[in-house]
């Protein structure tokens, strides 16, 4: 009798220990691997090394996990045959009468049962609920059990059938894709571990590309810009609240933008008391893009010429308006940055309700009297 407990206890052992590093193994996350990393666990490298190569170590445990079940199943078969040989468990039933069950084909039972709860239910769950705190002890397992099988030659063996069944297949490919990152942060603000608004810039980062300069420009049509023979004090003058703090300048019509001004040079300039002098003096070279350029290629243009303003041209070659590295940072922040002079918040709302303004006066819109609405 103890010696089918030995071999019952030695094939639910076995298994338990598997299920458990099977599932701590496969919890183990890309982003996890990396802290570890960095913060110098003795464990790190070893587990990088298996997680980079993670059929050995699902080899090993699926060859001991194998090994536990057939020759458990086999000791526990032989020794209840010793024990109880040929002896039946007899019950009756109503309507049936009596049966008769051999107490082997019982046992069998048993350990069924026994292999399904204690060995895999309850360890899988161990190993997926704990599997950080087990993370240490699993990598120091995996990495002895992937040695011994190497040394004795079953490794290289059982490898080359996952490679025959595996050719041509594409790999184990990354694990993270721009979906899993937007779920992920979505998941965070529910669970409480990032906030709403670090969530909205991971959003908008992870759509960064699909942004062009046309869906965040300054319409031509709310540009301020001033012809460059203006002078400075006229321009002041003029424009003594302006809230800009750079300014386009050009040549004979808009489209024709030559560069532009800092607010702060006017300033000095008047302070200095040389107000006749024209704008184009003072003006600055404007870094021209497409209005169809995405949003990382302005960033790094922005950033090569250490610049905060291009000029926006559409693909005649004319003025379609203007954007800033504000712009660029209010997409990123997924708000509009307000100062105290501010007034408008929305650039391009301003320029479609002033087109609707300009359509209606000239009779492109039809207005309904009763309701003040377009058609």
């Amino acid at each position: 009798m103890g010696v089918l407990l030995f071999y019952l206890f030695l094939a639910i052992f076995f298994s338990f220990l598997c299920s458990i590093l099977e599932a701590v193994l496969l919890s183990i996350t890309p982003t996890f691997l990396n802290v570890t990393l960095s913060e110098g666990k003795s464990y790190a490298k070893t587990l990088q090394r298996l997680k980079a190569d993670v059929d050995k170590p699902l080899i090993a445990i699926l060859t001991l996990n194998t090994l536990a079940h057939t020759v458990g199943a086999m000791g526990v078969g032989a020794q209840a045959e010793k024990v109880f040989g040929e002896a039946n468990f007899g019950f009756s039933l109503p309507m049936i009468g009596a049966l008769e069950i051999p107490l082997t084909s019982i046992i069998a039972a048993v350990m069924t049962l026994l292999i399904l709860v204690l060995s895999e239910i309850i360890p899988k769950t161990i190993g997926a609920t704990f599997w950080k705190s087990l993370t240490g002890f699993a990598t120091y397992t995996l990495d002895i059990m992937v040695k011994i099988l190497k040394y004795t030659g079953m490794l290289w063996l059982l490898q080359l059938f996952t490679k025959i069944v595996g050719k041509g297949g594409a790999g184990h490919g990354s694990v993270l894709s721009r979906t899993d990152l937007s779920v992920m942060a979505e998941m965070g603000v529910k669970e409480g571990t990032i906030e709403k608004h670090e969530s909205t810039i991971i959003q908008n980062l992870l759509h960064f590309s699909d942004i062009r300069v046309k869906d965040i420009m300054t319409p031509r049509t709310v540009v301020i810009a001033s012809p460059n023979e203006t002078t400075i004090e006229d321009f002041f003058q003029g424009h003594k609240n302006i809230r800009f703090s750079r300014i386009p300048v050009f040549d004979q019509t808009i489209d024709h933008v030559s560069g532009y001004v800092l607010k702060d040079d006017i300033l000095l300039k008047m302070v200095e008391l040389k107000g006749e002098q024209p704008l184009k003096s003072i003006a600055r070279k404007l870094q021209m893009v497409s209005e169809d350029l995405p949003m990382p290629e302005l960033f790094d243009t922005l950033m090569a010429q250490r610049e905060h303003i291009a000029l926006v041209v559409d693909g005649y070659g004319g003025m379609a308006g203007i954007v800033t590295m504000e712009d660029v940072l209010e997409t990123l922040l997924g708000m509009e940055i307000m100062d105290e002079l501010d007034n408008v918040q929305d650039m391009q709302v301003l320029a479609r309700r002033k087109w609707e303004e300009r359509a209606k006066k000239l009779g492109l819109i039809k207005v309904d009297i009763s309701d003040g609405e377009k058609e």
